[in-house]
């Protein structure tokens, strides 16, 4: 066994001769197992929540996303688009053409986004799981049907059934707004309500609106193009490697997203503020360890006589510092693992029993306790964070009593 480590720990173990030592390394030790506890526990909370997001993925979220790297829409009858719907791994591509418009009926408006979609949209999409009220329907005979998320049809007052069309206005493209005239700087669309969907997404349910690609193609004044095509690929197909290949076949003129590059804005709020969290936790792990400058100071003051014989001994001053870098680093280090165990155990407990709830009243929220997920990397940085702040911790009253002990040095 390492001479300096057998040493230091004997001195972590053993009764010392001032009380005040043995209760400072206490609440050492007791400072980083609240503040790993604190890590274990918030870092696991916010993997939970973006599990949660990410189980939360739309109905209307394809699992392959097609886009322009420059522009607003594309030709989808070019050559590397077909060799994209070839694939094997692809099982249904959808066109759609997606803007903004203004929509009107009875005396009420707001603004929503268009959604174009074509046949296969159904197909692709499990929208109908989502119906809360009325069906699915894009076109029959020579009418247009719309279906709104449940927020949207809220503001505007309708639901499936009403026999009042949706009015639907969109700029006219490439055209002046003619102040004089205004209703002539707009082409305007109709859409019965056949049904409202709701997936629990602010930015679906209280703004889009689905119609017929046609439909949107007119009112947009675009002949075949599209603002993106939207892939459900087959079972058996792996979704990064299919992304792979069909970024091969089309090149750098587009953009190919998976789900989580489709919700690329909240997944990065939500690594920002789980970054920041840890931060701050670590701040306060650092004033935590503060403790341990006093206690390895005092440790160090007290075994001078042992110091002194040990250097008669013939141990030169690397030996002595690294017993005591081994003391705090030892007193950091079984923090850390009692820290981790109580924070795993607190874990567990919330996942199996939910103690700590979003709200008093069930169903307020999607989930009613605070989701947990217990990620293995998060658990190897934290031990290894600990170490290291506990490491500088000790490397402070070490390197100062050395000094006075080595003054040649």
């Amino acid at each position: 066994m390492n001479l300096s480590f057998y040493i230091a720990r004997r001195y972590l173990f053993s009764k010392k001769s001032h009380n005040a030592i043995n209760i400072i390394s206490m609440v050492s030790v007791c400072g980083v197992v609240i503040a790993t506890v604190a890590l274990v526990c918030a870092l696991s909370v916010f993997n939970g929540f973006n599990n949660l997001v990410a189980m939360m993925f739309s109905s209307l979220d394809p699992e392959l996303k097609i886009l322009p790297a420059k522009g607003k829409v594309f030709d989808p009858t070019r050559p590397e688009i077909a060799g994209v719907k070839d694939l094997a791994e692809v099982a249904f591509m959808t066109e759609v053409l997606e803007d903004n418009a203004l929509i009107r009926t009875q005396g009420r408006q707001d603004f929503a986004v268009l959604k174009g979609v074509d046949p296969t949209y159904m197909q692709m999409t499990g929208i109908e799981e989502a119906l809360v009220d009325g069906r699915f329907a894009l076109r029959e005979d020579v009418v247009d049907y719309a279906t709104l998320g449940i927020g949207l049809a809220y503001t505007l007052g309708t639901k499936a059934g009403f026999l009042t069309p949706l009015e639907i206005y969109v700029p006219k493209r490439n055209e002046r707004y003619n102040p004089a005239n205004p209703a002539a700087s707009f082409d305007v669309g109709y859409a019965y309500v056949s049904g409202t969907f709701r997936i629990n997404q602010a930015v679906y349910d209280d703004s889009y609106m689905i119609v017929p690609i046609e439909l949107a193609r007119s009112l947009f004044r675009y002949d075949k193009e599209v603002s993106a095509l939207e892939l459900k690929l087959s079972p058996e197909a792996d979704p990064a490697q299919a992304k792979r290949k069909i970024r091969k076949i089309l090149g750098e003129a587009y953009l190919v997203q998976d789900r989580y590059e489709q919700q690329e804005d909240a997944f990065k709020m939500m690594q920002v503020e789980k970054a920041m969290t840890f931060l701050i936790l670590c701040f306060v792990l650092t004033i935590a360890l503060f403790n341990l400058v006093g206690s390895l100071s005092m440790l160090m003051n007290e075994k001078q006589e042992d110091v002194r014989t040990l250097r008669n001994m013939g141990a030169d001053e690397n030996l002595i510092k690294r017993i005591f870098l081994f003391e705090g680093w030892m007193i950091s280090g079984f923090g850390a693992v009692i820290g981790i165990v109580v924070g795993l155990i607190l874990c567990f407990l919330q996942i199996r029993f939910g103690l700590i709830r979003l709200g008093q009243t069930a169903g307020a929220f999607i989930i009613d306790a605070y989701p947990v997920q217990v990620i293995l990397s998060d658990i190897l940085i934290i031990f290894a964070t600990v170490l290291s702040i506990g490491f500088f911790s000790s490397w402070y009253p070490v390197r100062r009593l050395s000094k006075k002990w080595f003054p040649s040095n």
